[in-house]
This record gives C-alpha cells, structure tokens and sequence, in this order.
C-alpha cells in the first residue's frame, strides 16, 4: 500500500461536516449511519471540521514522522507501522494516560472513555477511509507524499497558466 495519508484541499470544503458523519459511522458498532445513533456507546469521530478565519480547515491524525504520541506512550500502545507508516493505537495495550493526547501538535487524538482515540485510515475498511469516500467535493484525497507532490505541481503550473491570461 505504501505510505498513503489524507489530504485536504480547504478551497474545495463545504463545511458539511460529512466526513465527520462518515468517520463516526465508520467506527460505530452497526456501521450503519440509521443504527449508529441508537447505539449503546455512540460513536466518535475522529476527524473535525472547523472554521478558521472565514475558512474550513479538517482536523486528524497526520501520522507524522516521528509521531511525537508514538514517543509519549508509555505502554507501546501507539505504534507507527513501518511498511504504512500508518500511526495506530493498540487499544488492549492502551491505559488511558493521555500523554499522547497532550503531546499531538495538531490536536488530533482524543481521550476516548477507556483509551485514545485517533485517524486509524479506516484500515480495517474496505474501500479506504469513509471521510474521503463522504466528502461530497473532493477536498478530501488519499495519496502518498509523491502523488500528494505531483498534484500540487499541477496546480501551481494551471494557476501560473490562468496568471500569465
């Protein structure tokens, strides 16, 4: 699979908020989105939509590298993957410090009732994470740093053309 990660491209969000449904449902006992409110336990998002300075920003787990909550966890229970370099959370190993909660510069794990809560990439999902599959627009992308690149330099070169009009 390689290191892919979500993307976001805020001139293209809405602010609907569907993929913070999406990702709630996702991680929901029934993954049904008319069941998952009538569940026990209600599901949690692990992904925010806010609004900045006029603009729709998206909140999640960046799967840094380091990952500053894989080197704050005192039980080995946030682990990043070396193949993926996908960022998780063993929720058996989990005590529920929250040291990584304290330490994510981006603010993207969440003290759950028992244990962290964090972007898992919907690896457990067929058809890739929900949030991307949700967002109606498109602002939200799964890539890898390379394609993540080679879509940036594509833009720049169609605004440089659309300038020089």
């Amino acid at each position: 699979m390689g290191e892919s990660k979500i993307y976001f491209e805020s001139g293209k969000c809405l602010g609907c908020h569907s993929c913070e449904f999406a990702c709630a449902v996702a991680h929901s006992a029934s993954k049904d989105l008319h069941k998952a409110h009538l569940e026990d336990e209600l599901p949690v998002r692990r992904r925010d939509v806010e609004l900045v300075e006029g603009a729709c920003l998206t909140v999640a787990c960046r799967h840094c590298d380091p990952a500053p909550c894989v080197d704050a966890c005192i039980t080995g229970a946030m682990r990043k993957d070396p193949d993926t370099g996908l960022v998780s959370c063993d929720l058996d190993q989990c005590v529920g410090c929250w040291m990584c909660v304290m330490v994510c510069p981006f603010d993207a794990v969440q003290p759950g009732k028992v244990h962290a809560l964090k972007c898992d990439m919907c690896d457990q999902r067929e058809g890739g994470p929900a949030c991307v599959e949700a967002c109606p627009t498109g602002s939200l992308f799964e890539a890898t740093p390379q394609q993540f690149a080679e879509t940036v330099a594509a833009r720049k070169r169609t605004l440089n053309a659309e300038a020089k009009k």
